[in-house]
């Protein structure tokens, strides 16, 4: 049996020169990272979109007018407030004047249904809500079931220049709604007019909770993630230690990810801040609207997910786009077909780092060296600076295995969070002794470089092997008429499980079943063979693009018992 050897740190001889093994931290809160940004860089653009310009003192000035609203509206420090946007100028200000008041700021996805809004709402207790004008008619409906009291709405013409503005409603390019007037309903412009730049002095321990992130809901009802300042502040210097010649105030972030997302908030908006970078705003990350905020803002650095990278390299706007100012490009949430890293490092010359995390680590754990070190196609790279991981048997779930073998990934470092909202039990399941169980089947070389080989539930056992879906994934995404691919396990009445794979072509192709499992014999062992394959025009996915491999097997199961 080899030697276990995590203790060993083996990944601290890939760190990219100049990465430090521990971190200095300074105890720094995020709205002070604003503050001292704005005095830094006063300006500079802080946010683009759609051709207006945001410096970082204009922001500044934006974020104390609207804390000083929300303290006239009576939110105290503990107090929870909701926000409910997409990456656009609010969004940033609002999230920022939240914390600067001890706030506690809620991220919801504007894709949400009500039930699923009202239970995020009432489990965090939001006391006001922040949001676009297209949802107040059904967020003062949804409000008399929650105790969200006051409704501030802006709209994306708020931050359009003139002209698109007007363009814009005439062709019908960018949505708007007449908001009817309601009790505690309040326009963005109208607050921001109404208070000066003055909030009151509020002092925030560094300890405290700063956020409830919810989880994907995928498994069940959304937990309620509690993630410190210490977490948020901590997560973006460890980010800053992580790519060392990245100077304050240079580059340009290209803002796609989701904000309300942990991955968009502290890779991009957080970190963003903290740099002094500028940030272009992408409210909605299609490919066509990509490629366009490509053009128009000249990003430097693009973190983003892996079908953000899939839908634009199959997309006809990248004839046209010139993506050359890209220097790096981040990938998370989800695991990078390799084909995909080829293609778009061929399409853009910049070199894509893959990274892991969760919402419960703020979420990054893992990333590849970004330049000077070694970067492994396929691995999500090595811990960061402050951060310890270990891989453990899928049994007992504390023996370590030995290099090479798979076990469950769990992680220690200063990014982990205090825990679950009002779940101590789920809390305890999770987070051991200060180590969090990420659920993910993972394997360590002995370069120290971690694999997500899947995640634990996902596993498929067919015949009495051990069938893991990404493996078979990532053979279907080397097909040239493949543009995603997701496999699962269905019942089998002797095997247990077999495999079902559900495709998507690229744009004017066809295929058959047979074809489809034709081509895996040469690639797949015998047990590991679809046996079915279903096409489809697209795949369900969360918010972030992560293909929900859970719902296609619900789905999946619930066809199967009716039949």
């Amino acid at each position: 049996m080899a030697e276990t050897r995590y203790q060993e740190k083996l990944w601290l001889k890939s760190y990219e020169e100049g990465v430090p093994e521990f971190v200095k931290y300074e105890e720094i809160c995020m709205s002070d990272m604003l503050d001292r940004s704005a005095k830094k860089f006063p300006d500079k653009p802080a946010l683009l979109f759609q051709g207006t310009t945001v410096t970082f003192r204009q922001l500044k000035e934006m974020t104390d007018r609207f804390a000083a609203c929300l303290a006239d509206f009576g939110i105290k420090k503990g107090d929870a407030v909701a926000i409910l946007l997409p990456n656009i100028v609010p969004c940033v200000a609002a999230y920022f004047a939240i914390l600067k008041i001890g706030g506690i700021v809620v991220m919801n996805n504007p894709l949400y249904s009500d039930p699923e809004l009202e239970h995020q709402f009432n489990d965090s207790g939001a006391k006001a809500l922040i949001t676009m004008d297209l949802l107040v008619k059904r967020m003062v409906a949804l409000r008399s079931k929650t105790k969200v009291k006051q409704i501030v709405y802006t709209c994306i013409g708020d931050y359009l220049p003139a002209v698109k503005r007007i363009l814009g409603r005439w062709l019908k390019k960018y949505p708007f709604a007449e908001v009817e007037p309601a009790a505690d309903v309040f326009s963005w412009k109208e607050c921001l007019g109404k208070y000066a730049p003055n909030p009151p002095a509020v002092k925030t321990g560094f300890e405290d909770v700063a956020m409830y992130q919810y989880t994907g809901g995928t498994t069940g009802v959304s937990k309620g993630v509690m993630l410190t300042h210490a977490n948020l502040s901590k997560q973006v210097q460890q980010i800053k230690a992580w790519f060392p010649k990245f100077e304050p105030g240079t580059e340009i972030m290209l803002g796609a990810l989701p904000y309300f997302h942990v991955f968009g908030l502290s890779t991009t908006m957080n970190y963003s801040i903290y740099m002094g970078f500028a940030q272009g705003l992408v409210p909605r990350p299609q490919p066509e609207p990509l490629l366009e905020a490509i053009r128009l803002y000249r990003p430097t650095f693009a973190p983003l997910v892996p079908t953000m990278y899939i839908g634009m390299l199959n997309h006809p706007d990248l004839k046209k786009t010139d993506m050359s100012c890209i220097k790096g490009a981040f990938s998370g949430s989800a695991p990078l077909p390799v084909e995909v890293i080829h293609d778009f490092e061929k399409a853009t010359g910049a070199v894509i780092v893959e990274g892991f995390g969760m919402t419960e680590t703020t979420p990054v754990t893992h990333i590849n060296p970004f330049a000077g070190g070694a970067r492994k196609v396929g691995s999500v790279g090595i811990p960061i600076p402050d951060t310890l991981a270990r891989i453990v048997d899928l049994e007992d779930e504390v023996t370590d295995v030995p290099v090479g073998e798979r076990g469950e990934l769990i992680v220690k470092g200063p990014q982990i969070m205090l825990g679950y909202k009002g779940k101590p039990e789920e809390t305890a399941k999770t987070l051991r002794d200060g180590w969090i169980y990420t659920g993910d089947i993972a394997t360590m070389d002995e370069d120290g470089y971690f694999y997500i080989v899947d995640r634990k539930k996902d596993m498929i056992i067919s015949g009495g092997f051990n069938v893991y879906p990404r493996d078979i994934d990532e053979v279907f995404y080397l097909h040239p008429k493949v543009q995603e691919a997701c496999a699962i396990g269905v019942p089998h009445s002797t095997r247990g499980e077999s495999v079902k794979v559900f495709v998507v072509l690229k744009e004017g192709e066809t295929a058959t079943q047979e074809e489809m499992i034709e081509y895996c014999k040469t690639r797949l062992a015998t047990y590991k063979l679809p046996t079915e394959i279903e096409f489809r025009k697209e795949l369900p996915k969360t918010n972030v693009g992560k293909i929900l491999r859970k719902q296609l097997r619900a789905e999946e199961l619930e066809k199967r018992k009716k039949k």
